[in-house]
This record gives C-alpha cells, structure tokens and sequence, in this order.
C-alpha cells in the first residue's frame, strides 16, 4: 500500500483550525517534516504520524482507513494490508480487519538490516508483545537495550519509553499484538 497521507492530514489539520506551528508543537513532529508529509514528499515513520494522529484528537487508522465492504472474520494470504514505511526499510502487515470496536492490534513487522524504528523512544498507553521469527531484535526499552533472537518473546507496557532496533545483518521479522489499536 503506498502512503498518500499528504491530503487526509493537511485537511484534518485545518479543520482542526491549526497551523503547521501549533500542530509541531503539539505533535513534537518538525515543521519542515509536517510541510512534506501534507505534500506527500516524503513518507513518514510510524512514531511521526501516530504523534500526529495523536495531536489532532484521532488515531493512525485514519490515514488508512478504508470503507470495509462486508463483515470480515478471515484475511485470506495475499489479502492483508501491507503498510511501507521509511523508502522501503519497514513494513507493517496488519492481521486484523478495520472494525471500529476491535481492542487489539496484531501485525507482522519486518526491519530491514541495520534499521531503527524511529530515533526517539515512544510512550503510549497499553500493552505490546511481540515474538521473533526470524533474525535480531533489539528492543530499547526504558533505558536498557534488551536483544531478542529467533524464538525469543518480549512482553511490555507501553507506557515505558521503548523502540526496535534491527543491528544485524539480515532482516527481523516478528509478529506483535499490542493495545489499545494503533493502526
């Protein structure tokens, strides 16, 4: 899925009635990045549009919300909404449906080699597991670097300041579950 996020947030901005000042200072996300995200130049990292969604009183599934067709019980392979982030250095695959009423988020996340999630921690409320697949991952967590291996798990609280780190030589997958829904 490419991101063309560009329009949703420029017009969720302004009928919030802020400027590209007010919005920085709420989000803690540059000027200069907000200006090229809404003109669609560059793509932004997770961390960047959840403080953004965050900041303008929504969540991140706003930007890739799409009308659901029917009930949906099963994604079938091929099916799942890929997210592509960073000029193709991470990438979301969500396992869940765009219900409203869902509580959980379930996604397989894939860090290229040498990758970092996003250069500032992120604290949020709730809850994340995650369970390595294949490669390393570190997981900087509340000031400790904790350094997970194929078949290693990690359960933590969101409300510690926290990021993923791929330092090895071939990408991580992992698959994570965390609440409440960030996607």
């Amino acid at each position: 899925m490419e991101l063309m996020i560009g329009g949703k947030l420029k017009q969720l901005r302004l009928d919030k009635k802020l400027s590209i000042a007010e919005l920085s200072r709420l989000s803690d996300v540059s000027t200069g990045l907000i200006s090229q995200i809404e003109r669609d130049l560059v793509v932004p990292s997770v961390t960047s549009l959840w403080r953004l969604a965050k900041a303008l009183d929504t969540n991140i599934n706003y930007f890739f919300y799409e009308e659901p067709h029917e009930e949906q019980l099963i994604i079938r392979k091929g099916s799942h909404r890929t997210i592509v982030t960073h000029h193709d250095s991470s990438f979301y695959k969500l396992l869940h449906t765009n219900r409203d009423d869902r509580a959980l988020d379930m996604m397989v996340i894939t860090l290229k080699a040498g990758y970092t999630y996003d250069k500032k921690p992120l604290c949020h409320e709730g809850e994340e597991c995650g369970y390595v697949l294949k490669g390393s991952l570190t997981v900087y967590l509340n000031g400790k670097d904790y350094v997970l291996h194929e078949g290693d798990s990690i359960y933590f609280n969101s409300t510690l300041p926290h990021k993923y780190i791929n330092n090895g030589d071939e990408d991580c997958i992992s698959i994570w579950a965390m609440t409440p829904k960030f996607f």
